[in-house]
């Protein structure tokens, strides 16, 4: 089955397992919307401005565990999730930023509220992308929620073209994904632990004693 790009957004949201999504609606980022409309399974939370918006997709991340979603347009709409982004990438705190970008065949040329937003957070985001292709959208996504909230949790910003979000292709969304070179561990390195016992036991400080104590009640039970 065929659907549009936006249609494809909306389900892979909901294979996240997304129900708040913080988004603030602008001309690149319509269609997403459009699809989004009477979605029930979605809160979509409507801020005054994107900063507000960020830090609230922030926070709902930090309270609950989850990945925090966020949806802005382009242009200024992106460039004012920065300070968030940086915020919560510092912080260690999984959010996925999708932004509303102009037409693939006008990046590049000055168009109107165009901005590289992939270029502006490249350094303060754990992953920046921009899709090009309809086919590569739901890996696209997937690869974005997997790396957000796997390893050292961080901030994914995937930049959504226009002719993107209309295009029709697969309604294929994957379950797993593997990315080479990117192999975060899942278990616990003994020899580090060790090594921060061995650190604590040596500690004259009477609170790292106790902290000791209770790393070692942690891991022996």
């Amino acid at each position: 089955m065929e659907i549009t790009g936006a249609e494809l957004f909306v389900k892979a949201l909901k294979e996240e397992s997304v129900t708040t999504l913080f988004a603030y609606p602008g001309g690149q980022a319509i269609d997403l919307f459009n699809a989004l409309y009477g979605e029930k399974e979605i809160d979509v939370i409507l801020p005054r401005h994107e900063q507000g918006l960020v830090h609230a997709a922030d926070g709902y991340a930090r309270s609950t565990g989850k990945v925090g979603v966020c949806l802005v347009t382009s242009g200024p709409g992106a460039t004012n999730l920065v300070t968030g982004i940086a915020t919560a990438n510092y912080d260690s705190v999984p959010l996925v930023c999708f932004t509303g970008q102009v037409p693939t065949s006008l990046i590049g040329n000055d168009a109107f509220q165009e901005v590289d937003i992939v270029g502006i957070t490249r350094s303060i985001s754990k992953y920046a992308v921009t899709v090009r292709k309809r086919e590569d959208l739901a890996e696209t996504i997937r690869k974005a929620f997997y790396i957000a909230k796997t390893g050292k949790p961080g901030v994914v910003v995937v930049d959504l073209p226009k002719d993107i979000q209309r295009a029709y292709g697969s309604d294929f969304y994957p379950k797993e994904i593997t990315i080479r070179g990117y192999k975060p561990n899942t278990s616990v390195h003994m020899g580090q632990l060790n090594k921060m016992l061995d650190i604590l036991h040596h500690a004259k400080n009477g609170y790292c004693c106790r902290l000791r104590a209770s790393y070692y009640h942690l891991y022996t039970e």
